[in-house]
């Protein structure tokens, strides 16, 4: 029992300190989210095709080193891949801020997703603390996670509207040297770095995860939530500006109450997920109400339909957000976890950066209708794939097909 097993103090410290160095890197990632459509627009080379490759790109840089670095990080250890990796988003940062072009930001965001440390993260988390506690430990940074979204877009309008997105991307270099400060000075160093079965992916079990059925539906499904993400972000600050009347500073009046709100549309299917035993319905519900967000958004030109449309997303988005990684959790084979979740957080950020990109090639290149469609026509094609009842299942044995 966890009541019997309380972390020390050394465990306190250790998961508080990085659930916070985690939220300030994701916070630095996200904040430009509700920014770009509205504040890029007069740079110069700036189009929905480049605007939408700047929201998305870091989701490519991560996607294609997160999994190499955890390896790095197991022969030289788990702080210089962290502190190197937290240099780098810096760095990126400040490529961004001093840009005079869409291309700038675009080579900046990239350069921030290549400092891909979330995995070594975790697998430090696994190294300071005890097997029994490691669950608890996880979660806790992962709802770090969901804390930092939702204050990102909030706080990304806030600095915007005080100095421009250049002051959004140097707040962000500044969360990063005072997350090179916590590693430095508050974060424990490990006696040993070691290998964790639930943490970190492994070489020898790629081809067993991806022959995985109910695994690579969730795959598909994290990539799904994340393309949805980036593309209708490329949509929803213009509404904001052109449909609900509401200047480009003030936007975070419609986030904040949207996400204080979604926590009540979510504790109800929550509930009867877990308690109920309605878990493949709620599921099934929350993409449904991604599809329905969508609709009602640009079906009637009218500010309530936004407002309305961005709440139910939001229901939709966290709930899913949180689902997953539990259900990966559960469904996977003995020994399997840490390349489980390695590969699904790959699928989740080559999902944003395939949102941003197509997204924005859409929108370009045929209409703002046209992203929507395809979006709502991803999610439908999600639906199907979970309709079976096998598809939402909570023992591994369902994923053996």
């Amino acid at each position: 029992m966890i009541t019997e097993h309380p972390m020390t103090p050394l465990e306190r410290r250790t998961v508080s300190s990085l659930a916070l160095l985690y939220s300030f890197r994701m916070l630095g990632l996200f904040m430009v989210l509700p920014l770009l459509a509205l504040y890029a627009i007069d740079l110069p080379g700036a189009d929905p095709l480049t605007i939408g490759l700047a929201l998305g790109v870091y989701g490519l840089s991560q996607a294609v080193l997160q999994i190499p670095l955890g390896w790095l990080s197991d022969r030289v250890g788990r702080k210089p891949v962290i502190i190197g990796g937290l240099v780098v988003f810096a760095l990126g940062s400040i490529v961004a801020a001093m840009a005079d072009s869409i291309y700038g930001i675009v080579a900046g965001r990239a350069l921030q997703g290549m400092g891909a440390i979330a995995s070594t993260i975790m697998a430090l988390v696994a190294d300071l603390t005890r097997e029994e506690q490691r669950t608890k430990a996880m979660a806790m940074v992962g709802m770090s996670i969901g804390m930092s979204f939702a204050v990102a877009l909030v706080l990304g309008p806030i600095v915007a509207a005080a100095g421009g997105l250049a002051a959004v991307f140097w707040f962000t270099s500044l969360l990063a040297v005072a997350g090179m400060s916590i590693v430095a000075f508050v974060v424990p160093t490990p006696v040993k770095t070691a290998v964790h079965t639930d943490v970190g992916a492994r070489q020898g079990l790629f081809i067993r995860s991806l022959r995985d059925a109910g695994l690579m539906r969730l795959n598909f499904a994290v990539f799904s939530l994340h393309f949805i993400l980036m593309a209708l972000f490329l949509l929803v600050p213009g509404l904001l500006l052109d449909v609900a009347g509401i200047d480009r500073d003030r936007h975070w009046v419609v986030y904040l109450p949207a996400l204080v709100l979604s926590i009540a549309g979510m504790v109800p299917m929550m509930i009867l997920a877990e308690r109920k035993s309605r878990l493949r319905e709620m599921f099934l519900l929350a993409i449904v109400l991604l599809m329905v967000a969508m609709g009602v958004m640009v079906a009637f030109d009218l500010a309530p339909a936004v407002y309305v449309g961005i709440w139910l997303f939001f229901v939709g988005f966290n709930y899913l957000e949180a689902t997953l990684p539990s259900l990966v959790s559960k469904m996977v084979f003995s020994g399997g976890k840490g390349t489980a979740l390695g590969i699904y957080a790959t699928c989740q950020f080559l999902g944003a950066f395939a949102g941003g990109a197509v997204g924005g090639w859409l929108v370009k290149s045929v209409g703002p209708m046209a992203m929507v469609i395809f979006s709502i026509g991803l999610a439908a094609v999600w639906l199907l794939l979970f309709l079976p009842g096998n598809a939402v299942s909570t023992g591994a044995a369902a994923t053996s097909e």
